[in-house]
């Protein structure tokens, strides 16, 4: 080992208490030691506390675009992590050394727990095959089972990163497994019990609100009644709808592309490797997958992905559309609807004093907003698939991870801190329900749309009355003929003859 005497960036990975990765960051040192590592283009010096090697350096110093936060994502590793440890055991079944084919699983292993996660420092912005960050996880599977063996960092002895780790592998088929298994993970454990999370807590809020009359509105304008839990059980379906189309796309998320290594081919493979290999990763991950029955496809584009993004993208305009029917019904306290008393969870402003803001449909909105951007990149990137290899695989697996994981988040928020402590203003809603004028629809079969309806409605606006008052001034209907006739409550359903 060297010890070299200037300040290069160092990595640290941050956890919470319960030993969760949180980011990684960057700090500076000094005195470092390091190690040198070879590739087919030379020797280079790597830090001697980090498992990785030549390859990964080599990276580091070609694509400084970004920095941290252009990082690959935890979920993407992990997956990278089940990937080799799979190919490990079947790999140990057609010749690999099962003692070396243990090492590789171990070490596999600390990858998928999240253990070594400061061990993968390499930006989305690289190779278009991701082929860099293959090389960083063979490379750090191979160091820390040669650890585990008791042998030297960075002698590839008796763990080679290519010869072992990579074996009957090409990054073209590896990275679109891992892409396809993280992408199938986080929808399985984090959107979709984030999604039901929201559904339910709409749903309640349907229930609860289920007699609550409020008037309705559309282009901005009112409209005839419904009820609180009418209008929120709209919601309640674009949910339902999201969750359905999120487990719509898993069943192409589940075919992989493993075993077609370099084309699609299969070259440098055994017979059944494939099959193998993706009944390994669902024994590791207990979630299904199954081997792609057309690896030159699977290599070649990543349409999959795109229609997994599509849906996130329709979730994400569902979300903006709630949030901001929220935030609009919640305005005033004074000067707005007000139809909803949204909780009050920290001050607004730091101008005026007592002033509450809706914070949590703002953040709902713009996390929505960059999903939307995100669906601009992965459709960009997987229609420039050409011939046999798709090489914008990295910046696809980010946007798409980045939506899943943002979108949980969002919904998870917003349920905890938003839904469930809506209220209903009743005073403020009867008050804007007897004042509307559309309640004068329910009179169109007595009294006809042109000739009599339309003149009080107007006459009522025109001289700021209510529209009972305008109906009786032109002798239209009596006061009594027109409670009868114009109650909300007979205006929530289609007539019963």
């Amino acid at each position: 080992m060297t010890s070299l005497n200037f300040t290069p960036k160092s990595l640290a990975c941050v956890t919470d208490a319960q030993g969760e990765f949180l980011f990684i960051q960057y700090f500076f040192c000094s005195n470092q030691s390091f190690r040198t590592e070879r590739d087919t283009f030379g020797e280079l010096q790597v830090p001697a506390d980090r498992y990785w090697g030549a390859q990964t350096q080599r990276s580091l110093q070609n694509f400084d675009i970004g920095g941290p936060s252009q990082w690959l994502p935890p979920p993407l590793i992990k997956a990278f992590g089940v990937v080799k440890n799979a190919a490990s055991i079947v790999n140990a079944s057609y010749g690999l050394d099962p003692k070396i084919g243990e090492a590789i699983q171990r070490a596999a292993d600390d990858v998928i727990s999240g253990k070594l996660m400061d061990h993968f420092p390499l930006v989305v912005f690289q190779t278009g095959s991701g082929t860099q960050t293959n090389m960083n996880v063979n490379e750090v599977i191979s160091n820390r089972a040669i650890e585990l063996l008791g042998g030297e960092l960075g002698s590839k002895n008796p763990v080679h990163p290519n010869d072992h780790v990579n074996m009957s592998q090409s990054s073209n088929d590896t990275f679109p497994t891992a892409m396809h298994v993280a992408a199938v993970t986080e929808i399985s454990h984090s959107l979709l019990p984030a999604l039901t999370g929201l559904r339910d807590a709409l749903d309640e809020k349907v229930q609860s609100f289920s007699h609550i009359i409020k008037i309705g509105r559309t282009h901005l304008q009112d409209a005839t009644p419904l009820t609180f839990g009418q209008e929120f059980s709209g919601y309640v379906q674009q949910i339902d709808n999201g969750i359905a189309r999120a487990k719509d796309v898993l069943p192409r998320l589940r075919f992989l592309a493993q075993g077609g290594t370099a084309v699609g081919t299969g070259l440098n493979t055994k017979k059944d490797f494939d099959v193998r290999v993706a009944a390994e990763i669902s024994n590791i991950t207990g979630l299904k997958f199954q081997t792609a029955p057309n690896k030159f496809e699977a290599l070649a584009c990543h349409d999959a992905l795109a229609e997994a993004h599509g849906a996130l993208n329709v979730i994400a305009c569902s979300l903006m559309k709630i949030a901001n029917d929220i935030r609009f019904l919640g305005s005033g306290p004074r000067r707005g609807f007000r139809e909803l008393m949204l909780p009050e969870n920290e001050p607004g402003s730091s101008i005026m004093p007592g002033k509450v803001n809706p914070t949590q449909c703002e953040a709902m909105t713009m996390v929505t907003a960059q999903v939307m951007g995100n669906q601009t990149t992965v459709s960009i990137a997987n229609s420039n698939g050409h011939f046999e290899l798709n090489v914008f695989k990295p910046v696809i697996i980010m946007n798409v991870l980045q939506s899943i994981h943002s979108l949980s988040d969002a919904s998870r928020s917003f349920t905890k801190n938003c839904v469930v402590g809506i209220r209903a203003n009743k005073k403020r809603i009867n008050h804007l329900l007897n004042k509307s004028l559309m309640l004068a629809t329910i009179l169109n079969s007595h009294l006809g749309y042109d000739s009599t309806l339309a003149k009080a409605a107007k006459k009522a606006h025109r001289e700021g009355t209510t529209l009972k008052e305008a109906t009786v001034a032109l002798q239209f209907l009596t006061p009594e003929e027109f409670d009868e006739k114009v109650r909300p409550e007979l205006m929530l359903h289609p007539d019963d003859e």
